[in-house]
């Protein structure tokens, strides 16, 4: 080439190096040869394009599992991947060596390796020549190396005895790749067959159960931890002769048969047996040991991990109770979900118990912590809630005694710093009346989706968590679960998991609860999916081992049209009666914050309204007549709030009851006046009022309909103003 000239294309300059140049996409599962590149592989010399299987053909399958090993090490580290590879016609024979160098990338969105390399002929370096005894060292280390990466990274992430299996028979060895493998265990004083690949089913029979002092290569390498190398089938029959016949029916040529040791205690064998005669070489006994040690290690961690798993899924079978017989007028359905902390089995708990009185309680709580410890008190304390229960206590003293077991057992624990709480939820169930009599303990307070769909959380008095204080009390809660209403009780899991706090995550359930139509089973598993994705009744296994939190949900329904479980007279029919909405709440004396929750629950309880200035009068009208009974009594306000019939004819009815005798008047307080609007407002704003004398107290009420036209003048609407700013 003269100065001046242009520069020959590339494939020109590899055509005259008798250099050719190919391309491989393992997405595509194609390779694109040049003409050069496609002289060497023994076509036609013409650029072409192969498949992934017509390119195997042509080279030797050992060389293809080098090539695919030492391409994810060169990916790893960076580096040109570089293998001889022999060609091979179609009759089999090896017609040239070519060496292949490619720089190999990895695309993460296609999870496929990228490659463009080149083919060279090489000539072979004579045996025993320095130059020979190099190439071959220097091919065999990094395929070695390649492999073992592979080998070794895949065998670790093997969860299972049934994957470690799998793993070790996709395993393509550099320069020799067994065809037959077989795991042997050991019980007692015989061998067992884990598992095996390359045979028929039922070839393992006559190896099965053999006793460890038979004339076998594999119980011998259990019996001495050594291992036992058979280049031929003459070495095999002349050394174990009795057992030849057993092994001679398979048609393979050699054996490796190496210790399966861990902590140096040999748990078993491996057998790797090849059609075709290996010499096992030093280099090739090394991997099959380092091979064997690896596979030893996983396997002891897969047995260890499925022994865990059998054990605390029998814990966790026999800790949690299954639900008792059907109660008559009421469905009951329950989920426990494990954390994802190794152990299956926590701290959360539910329990239905019946009771002497012909009730039946339902209890559900959660000790502190997710370890073995946790378990263990979870198991005693719902034992001794269970004991409490059936001797006949009321909810409050059930709690109070539970309380003082589980100090008690915290403070004599070996570990005196290692002090646990728990917080529980008992709720006394009367089928026939729906009545709820609830004791709560630092719990999240139970929630109640109407026969309509409206959901309402129920504030409940409470005291500490169990455990703290051995002395604490536990007052009583009592409500009234109507026909078609479900109670919803569960642990924090179900509302906290997945980033959400207490808020956030109660409007999630409380989306569920509200958008539900199905039966109670259907239910309750909605409520575990929006958290976790699908699951069971107790679930365990991989999708357990996401889960931030133990989760226990228990849901009560009393039959009746809108719950989804049935009618209430238990043939099918729904029972005719008016649809009612209700909630109800005590104020104490000592709690005037919880004047806000009262106007929460009523603005819920009338979420779907048709006037919303009728909410804001019905929660003034509230406001005022609990702020009387704080201010001008020493008793405690009940709150009953209730919306009866359908459609455009519905009719909202406030009732607050206190004890004293007191009975209100009607005044006409002047402008600059503080007090004294209640009852006037009352008048204003409501369709119907009074005042109801009860044998110990009274009751005051009014009534607003949906459908009437409000009357409300400028000048009241004004008062009303005034008057509900007077009150915030």
């Amino acid at each position: 080439m003269r100065t001046g000239e242009p520069l020959p294309a590339v494939g020109q300059v590899l055509a005259a190096l008798a250099t050719g140049l190919w391309h491989w996409d393992t997405a595509t599962k194609l390779v694109s040869v040049d003409g050069e590149a496609a002289r060497l592989l023994g076509l036609p010399e013409e650029p072409t394009t192969l498949t992934e299987a017509q390119a195997r053909s042509r080279l030797h399958p050992v060389d293809w599992n080098e090539i695919v090993s030492v391409v994810g090490l060169a990916t790893a580290e960076g580096t040109l991947a570089e293998v001889r590879v022999r060609i091979m016609d179609e009759r089999g024979h090896v017609v040239r060596t070519v060496r292949s160098r490619s720089k190999p990338s990895f695309d993460a969105e296609r999870r496929a390796y990228v490659m463009i390399g080149t083919l060279q002929e090489v000539t072979e370096p004579s045996p025993g020549t320095p130059a020979g005894r190099n190439a071959v060292t220097g091919d065999w280390r990094r395929s070695r190396e390649a492999f073992l990466l592979d080998a070794g990274r895949a065998l670790a992430e093997a969860r299972s005895t049934a994957e470690v299996l799998r793993v070790a028979a996709g395993l393509s060895m550099p320069g020799f790749s067994p065809d037959g493998l077989a795991v042997f265990g050991v019980e007692g004083d015989r061998l067992t067959i884990i598992g095996h690949h390359g045979q028929r089913p039922g070839d393992e029979g006559p190896f099965t159960h053999m006793a460890l002092d038979t004339d076998y290569p594999a119980a011998e390498v259990v019996r001495t931890g050594r291992a036992v190398y058979l280049s031929s089938p003459e070495q095999y029959k002349s050394r174990y002769p009795l057992t030849w016949p057993l092994a001679q029916q398979f048609d393979r040529r050699s054996w490796a048969f190496l210790p399966l040791t861990v902590a140096g205690r040999t748990m078993g064998a491996w057998m790797a047996a090849f059609t075709y005669p290996v010499r096992f070489t030093p280099d090739e006994r090394s991997v099959l040991t380092t091979v064997a040690r690896m596979l030893a290690q996983a396997l002891s961690r897969a047995g260890t991990a499925e022994s865990e798993r059998e054990l605390t899924d029998g814990l966790q079978r026999s800790m949690l109770p299954t639900l008792g017989p059907e109660i008559p007028g009421m469905n009951v359905a329950a989920r426990y979900v494990p954390t994802g902390g190794g152990l299956q089995v926590g701290g959360d708990w539910y329990d239905m118990i019946p009771l002497p009185s012909g009730r039946f309680a339902l209890v559900i709580g959660d000790v502190q912590g997710h370890d073995v410890r946790a378990a263990g008190l979870m198991g005693q304390l719902r034992i001794a809630l269970r004991a409490y229960a059936s001797e006949g206590h009321r909810p409050d003293a059930v709690l109070s005694r539970a309380s003082r077991f589980l100090h008690g057992m915290c403070s004599a624990a070996d570990d005196p710093g290692d002090l646990r709480f728990a917080t529980c939820l008992y709720v006394e169930v009367d089928p026939l009346s729906g009545v709820l009599d609830i004791a709560r303990a630092g719990h999240p307070d139970p929630a109640i989706r109407m026969a309509d769909g409206t959901v309402l959380t129920r504030p409940t008095a409470g005291g500490l968590p169990l455990g703290i204080d051995p002395d604490a009390d536990y007052p009583t809660t009592r409500l009234a679960l109507e026909p078609g209403e479900t109670m919803l009780i569960c642990t924090d899991g179900l509302i906290e998991t997945g980033g959400h706090d207490l808020e956030s995550g109660w409007k999630r359930v409380r989306a569920i609860l509200e958008q539900h139509d199905g039966d109670l089973e259907a239910l309750a598993d909605s409520l575990v999916q929006a958290v976790h994705g699908p699951s069971s009744h107790h679930t365990t296994g991989p999708l357990a081992d996401r889960r931030e939190d133990d989760i226990a949900v228990l849901l009560l329904c009393r039959k009746g049209p809108g719950c989804g479980c049935g009618s209430a007279d238990g043939n099918g029919a729904a029972t005719a009666r008016p649809p009612v909405r209700r909630t109800m709440l005590t104020v104490a004396q000592a709690e005037p914050e919880r004047i806000a929750v009262a106007r929460q629950h009523l603005r819920e309880l009338l979420h779907d309204w048709a006037s919303d200035d009728q909410v804001d009068s019905a929660v003034l009208l509230l406001s005022e007549m609990l702020t009387n009974v704080l201010v001008h009594t020493d008793t405690d306000a009940l709150l009953v709030a209730e919306v009866t019939g359908a459609g455009d004819g519905r009719r909202m009815r406030v009732e607050v009851t206190d004890v004293s005798d007191d009975l209100p008047h009607k005044r006409r307080p002047g402008e600059l006046a503080s007090s004294g609007r209640g009852l006037m407002l009352i008048e204003l704003l409501a369709h119907e009022w009074g005042v109801d004398p009860r044998g110990e107290g009274k009751s005051i009420w009014f009534e607003i309909y949906e459908s009437a036209e409000s009357d409300e003048s400028e000048e009241d609407a004004e008062v009303a103003e005034d008057a509900e700013a007077e009150v915030a």
